[in-house]
Order: structure tokens, then sequence, then C-alpha cells
């Protein structure tokens, strides 16, 4: 059983940054972020391959970068410009494939709060 840690939430004014950080307690395929805001449904955020191709949601392109140290088994989320609508609980998922066999894992999640 693959555990993750989440780190990094926190409450920040309008226009300031965050960085995320997901720490996996073993290798992974690919990783992603996805948050949940009160109310509303679960929604991708940023993803990342195991050989560091990404994708994005467009509310977040050019604002966030999602990035890896395979090393360290370990998925950060840079949050910059950060917006009231981007306040949500936010969640590490790590989808691992072995011997023909797709696990799907998900992190505690952390908090996120843009206010000033």
């Amino acid at each position: 059983q693959v555990q993750l840690v989440e780190s990094g939430g926190g409450l920040v004014q309008p226009g300031g940054s965050l960085r995320l950080s997901c720490a996996a307690s073993e290798s992974i395929d690919a990783m992603g972020w996805y948050r949940q805001a009160p109310g509303k449904q679960r929604e991708l955020v940023a993803v990342i391959a195991s050989s560091g191709g990404t994708n994005y949601a467009d509310s977040v392109k050019g604002r966030f970068t999602i990035s890896r140290d395979n090393a360290k088994n370990t998925m950060y989320l840079q949050m910059n410009s950060l917006k009231p609508e981007d306040t949500a609980i936010y969640y590490c998922k790590a989808v691992r494939l072995r011997n023909g066999a797709l696990s799907t894992y998900w992190g505690q999640g952390t908090q996120v709060t843009i206010s000033s």
C-alpha cells in the first residue's frame, strides 16, 4: 500500500504563492493534484507523468507549475498569483502500474485558503 503525505497548504492573500508537496512511500508512475471546493465536485488541477510530461486545467495554466523529483518520490505544485477561487482542499493522487495491475492512491488532502 503506497502512502501519500501532503504538505504546504495554508492561508495566503490574493496574489500570493504557495508550494504544495506530496511525498510517496514508494516509486510511482503518474501523479497529479486535484482540488475540491465546498459544494463542488473534485476537479483535476494538474498531472505529471513519470517522464515529466504535464497537463493543466485551463483555470490554472500560467499560474501553477507541477513538478516531481523521482529520486525522492515527491511531487510539487508551485502556485502563484493565487485567487480566492483557488480556495479548496488539494489532494494528491498517484497511479502505479505493477505486473499489469493499475492501482490508484489518494492523499489525505491539504487546505488552501485564499483570502484577504
